[in-house]
């Protein structure tokens, strides 16, 4: 069992991990049921997160606590923000190093289907009205992605640009304060409104958006190539193929997972 959880959760994302983890209760004096690792558990979220298995289909033989304790868990560290403190801190390594990009950031998104709905869906207009969700994505020039979040599939894109800018969180660099914004940001025509351009120029963020009946999205393929690339890999996390989570935080949790791996491969590569 130790070999399989090092695997999936080996020792440089576990030294992060834990410095954003909250402190396990402590046992009360009677005894109790033996509260399993935090290592142990996190790894078979991960399994969740990259297979799409249910909660309990992880067996508990392989990694030992059951579904339900690894849902509890799920739920506690996503309520402490556990998820968006290990993504920031696994973006802090490349950006001490100077290997973060922030000359030109790229923003897209895509569908899924919401097969429970709850809360953050809507009716698809490009899916026959189905329920859906939609994740957002800001990264930077080589493709970490730096922000992310959700809105119901009926949101119009542009309504995310201006809360996923916001949402960068700050980053060391390697010279000078943390960053928190790009210096030049490439946009398909989806977003292109005058309020949007006026808001990152003020901001002192360049921007470069296909403008509506002018020019045609494509020629940004040049520069955009590398979020679609993102985008690809974010398929590879398999629970976000199709959104089964009632609560919205649990959608963007998974979410958050599967950009904090993307980014700490980039990292340990």
């Amino acid at each position: 069992m130790a070999g399989i959880v090092e695997r999936l959760v080996p020792d440089e994302l576990w030294e992060l991990f834990q410095r954003v983890v909250p402190e396990a209760p402590s046992r009360p004096q009677g005894g109790g049921r033996r509260r399993h690792g935090d290592r142990e558990v996190l790894a078979a979220i991960v399994i969740v997160a990259t297979s799409g298995c249910t909660w309990q289909q992880p067996p508990a033989a392989s990694f030992g606590p059951s579904g339900a304790t690894v849902h509890r868990r799920f739920t506690e560290w996503t309520n402490a923000r556990v998820w968006a403190k290990l993504h920031r801190l696994v973006l802090d390594e490349p950006g001490s190093r100077g290997d973060l990009h922030w000359s030109r950031c790229s923003i897209d998104s895509v569908n899924m289907r919401a097969l429970k709905k709850g809360g953050l869906t809507g009716p698809n207009p490009v899916g026959r009205g189905k329920y859906g969700s939609k994740f957002h994505l800001i990264t930077e020039r080589t493709g970490p992605p730096l922000s992310v979040g959700i809105s119901g599939a009926n949101v119009h894109d542009s309504q995310a640009l201006i809360p996923l800018v916001k949402g960068i969180p700050p980053i060391r660099s390697r010279r000078g304060p943390r960053r928190r914004k790009p210096g030049k940001l490439h946009v398909d025509k989806g977003y292109d409104y005058r309020h949007r351009r006026k808001w990152l120029s003020q901001r002192g963020i360049r921007h470069r958006i296909a403008r509506k009946g002018v020019e045609n999205s494509q020629r940004l393929g040049r520069h955009r190539w590398t979020i679609e690339r993102t985008m690809v890999r974010l398929a590879g996390c398999r629970r976000l193929h199709r959104r089964y989570e009632r609560r919205a935080e649990h959608f963007l949790t998974f979410t958050s997972i599967a950009c904090t791996l993307i980014c700490y491969r980039r990292m340990s590569s």
